[in-house]
């Protein structure tokens, strides 16, 4: 079984530079289109073949998060199972377990400026603490993700998680604290880019009884270039995914970084291919 951990697409805060863990701050309209790359990517690419078709997705109840994960879902509506000759979408499961780090009344404001960071230090006692962000992440894989571990991760189906840049960071950790990875992975630190992608393989193994062991052996791959990378890598920021945005430039005059607006519609919209097409031409590219 697959594990993919995402960071949502680009928010109207993080352009502003603003502390944003619980505000609900929308996607720009590169951040949409970074998520609209990121879901054909993973749907339709020639490198998602490594890791088969996504069945589960859980995402933080932030919309820059779910927004970013239902772009996915609806690209999985486009393609077609090959078993079956009939779309598999994964329903999108939104968890407030997944939201990032609550900045307490620094929240909405800007970081990197004295008059700020003096203010977030006096106002530290009421930001969320790491040990609760730990025991969030906890709580979502012991409840959701150790049971799919335990019925499949013998097989090829993914498991997509769309969340935020540090609460995915204590997810990692805690994943490497139950499932243990390799000595050779110390490493548990990453820096999520805007819709970076780390992917880890859940591996069940053998007790020395011959029964299967509660927990699973997690490993770390890197799909993007499957045939020069090598099986486990260092969980670093160098292992993040990030081939959908090769050639993805923001639009200037501060369009791209515009809070999305769905009503409108822009110009490749009516000349962008369908996702039967964007199949197709993945499909030629394989071959």
């Amino acid at each position: 079984m697959f594990l993919l951990l995402v960071r949502h697409g680009e928010s109207t805060d993080n352009v502003a530079n603003l502390y944003a863990g619980s505000r609900d701050a929308p996607l720009t309209n590169h951040g949409v289109l970074q998520a609209k790359r990121l879901a054909d990517h993973l749907v339709f690419s020639p490198a998602s073949k490594k890791f088969r078709r996504i069945t589960h997705i859980f995402t933080s109840n932030l919309q820059r998060a779910y927004k970013t994960a239902e772009a996915v879902a609806d690209a999985q509506a486009g393609s077609t199972s090959a078993s079956a000759g009939a779309p598999y979408v994964a329903d999108v499961v939104q968890l407030p377990e997944l939201r990032e780090k609550d900045f307490g009344s620094s929240e909405g404001k800007k970081f990197g400026t004295k008059s700020t960071a003096a203010a977030h230090e006096a106002a530290e006692s009421d930001v969320e603490a790491p040990a609760a962000m730990m025991a969030r992440v906890n709580r979502f894989i012991d409840v959701h993700l150790h049971p799919l571990f335990m019925c499949h991760a013998s097989n090829d189906d993914t498991i997509l998680v769309v969340a935020h840049g540090i609460i995915l960071n204590y997810l990692f950790r805690a994943l490497h604290t139950k499932f243990p990875a390799p000595a050779t992975l110390t490493e548990t630190h990453a820096t999520w880019s805007n819709t970076g992608v780390l992917l880890a393989k859940i591996k069940a193994h053998k007790s020395h009884g011959g029964r299967d062991t509660q927990n699973e052996d997690l490993t770390l791959s890197q799909p993007s270039n499957p045939r020069n990378a090598p099986e486990s890598l260092p969980p670093s920021s160098k292992i993040l995914i990030l081939d959908h945005l090769k050639g993805l430039k923001k639009t200037r005059g501060g369009v791209g970084s515009a809070q999305f607006d769905p009503r409108q519609r822009s110009m490749d919209a009516f000349f962008k291919p369908t996702a039967k097409k964007r199949k197709a031409e993945a499909e030629a590219e394989r071959d």
